[in-house]
């Protein structure tokens, strides 16, 4: 446009609509700022609080009812089991052992460097419903190949190495108390000051059948760590169970009266060097599977 009246009036008016626009493009974009700090900032806040919280309840019901480690069947020992296992065997006070022989915790007593309590609760050698269940999952583990008869007699020899075993590890233990029941669960239970080991021996259900079962563990304070605890304590002073103690000064001679109330067979020199000898092969077995300290 020329030069004139029009062409200032003009600009005047277009250079005052293009600040208006920028100033009103700005204070829009602060007014929504300052809206969304006033009006979504503290549903967010909330919406974190609630999900702190939330996390905070989940986080203790895991420890209620839930396992701190879960390890698969395997059919050698599994090292990173043992070591935690025996981890925890370290710090404790007391050691409770509920399974079948006995002969996992007789290797651990030797192998651990501590010295505690020790409760065990075994399968009653006498008593051939006292090992059925034991028998039935070594069945499925071996397959066609097993029959009923010899493995039931391998088991009631295991009951016996275990026997011996935990007369070979007297001396790490003030006393070791052993209850002989004849309907021992079928779960093996290890249970600690501060935690607690189920192997599922029951658990066929997946399909998975291997010589060692899927084992969970569960620390203090859990639900199940209350019950095992309390179940455990019930079997090991039940009336109806055998009660014998082996201390570190126990005689051999004691010993061999020991083991036959408990076995129902006699033991003399000659079937204890083979059940130590058998004992002795098992541990170096099993330490070296497992990776510990033999």
């Amino acid at each position: 446009m020329e030069s004139g009246t029009l062409k200032n009036v003009l600009g005047s008016v277009g250079t005052g609509t293009l600040i208006s626009a920028v100033v009103s493009f700005w204070q829009t974009i602060i007014t929504s700022a300052a809206a969304q700090r006033a009006l979504v900032a503290p549903v967010v806040e909330e919406s974190r609080r609630a999900l702190r919280n939330l996390s905070a309840e989940y986080r203790a019901l895991d420890r209620e009812f839930f396992p701190s480690d879960v390890f698969e069947p395997t059919a050698t020992p599994d090292p990173a089991f043992n070591q935690k296992l025996m981890a925890d065997l370290e710090r404790t006070r007391l050691y409770c052992f509920r399974g079948f022989s006995g002969r996992y915790a007789a290797c651990r007593m030797l192998l651990a460097h501590s010295e505690c309590e020790v409760r065990v609760v075994l399968a009653d050698p006498r008593d051939d419903e006292a090992i059925s269940g034991r028998a039935r999952y070594t069945l499925r583990n071996e397959g066609v190949e097993s029959n009923y008869g010899s493995v039931q007699a391998r088991l009631k020899d295991e009951i016996g190495i275990g026997l011996v075993g935990l007369y070979l590890a007297r001396a790490r233990s003030r006393l070791i108390d052993v209850t002989v029941v004849p309907d021992p669960p079928l779960e093996r239970l290890e249970l600690f000051d501060d935690s607690c080991w189920l192997s599922l021996y029951s658990n066929t259900s997946a399909g998975v059948v291997r010589l060692h079962p899927r084992t969970l563990r569960f620390t203090e304070g859990s639900f199940v760590y209350g019950v095992e605890r309390a179940e455990f304590l019930r079997i090991s002073s039940s009336r109806y169970g055998q009660h014998f103690t082996i201390h570190p000064n126990t005689s051999t001679d004691d010993f061999f009266a020991l083991y036959e109330k408990i076995t129902g067979s006699p033991l003399d020199e000659k079937r204890f060097h083979t059940l130590e000898n058998k004992f002795h092969t098992f541990r170096l077995e099993f330490s070296r599977a497992a990776q510990l300290r033999s």
